[in-house]
């Protein structure tokens, strides 16, 4: 893409998704926020982990299981030090676990707000094209047509009309791409050659950075 203006925008939700569990202390169904804790029970050589959430009313604890009964041979080493130690980051991937979750709890809440980090990967000379590449490291509720608009400051009805014009190109490629929720990976292609302004009104806007 000789003519591309080429960014990558990184994803990081603010907030991890929330369960709904039964609580004995508030005597009904309360979410339940992670606290970024693992509990080990180790028998002979079986091992049980559950990383720990407490409930937002009351902070009565429950247990989310993440191994039963499995043979410590068994264990990927990896992940054995990782819930030996509290591994922060190890956990905090595990609290976007949503099929984990959604085995244990019919309700499931997930929150949109997050922090967007941009970074130039390449920038052509007079580029008439912005390419944006979507790192997504945990899974989010935020669909692409929200999450352009907002960023690039264009009204969601604009993008589905440039993106049904073939203005707006997505890979991989689908008629409800738009609406969606964002994919890690999924590339974005903006075709500005009609757009005069674009280095002063697209630019920073892709970017990050103010002129």
């Amino acid at each position: 893409m000789c003519d591309t203006l080429r960014v990558r925008w990184t994803i990081i939700p603010k907030t991890a998704p929330q369960p709904w569990i039964a609580c004995g202390g508030c005597g009904g169904p309360r979410a339940f926020q992670s606290s970024g804790k693992i509990r080990l029970n180790a028998n002979g050589r079986k091992l049980d982990a559950w990383l720990i959430y407490k409930c937002l009313t009351c902070e009565r604890t429950w247990n989310r299981p993440i191994l039963e009964r499995r043979n410590v041979r068994d264990i990927d080493p990896a992940v054995l030090e990782a819930l030996q130690s509290n591994d922060p980051h190890w956990i905090r991937a595990e609290t976007f676990n949503l099929d984990a979750l959604r085995r244990k709890s019919a309700r499931v809440d997930e929150f949109a707000e997050c922090e967007i980090l941009k970074e130039i990967e390449h920038e052509a000379a007079n580029w008439t094209r912005l390419a944006i590449e979507l790192a997504v490291p945990f899974p989010t509720s935020t669909r692409l047509d929200r999450l352009l608009a907002s960023e690039l400051t264009v009204s969601r009805s604009r993008l589905q009309a440039l993106h049904a014009e073939g203005m707006v190109r997505t890979d991989p490629e689908r008629a409800d791409i738009m609406r969606r929720r964002i994919r890690n990976g999924t590339l974005v292609v903006i075709d500005l050659s009609m757009e005069a302004g674009r280095e002063r009104s697209w630019k920073p806007l892709a970017t990050g950075d103010p002129l």
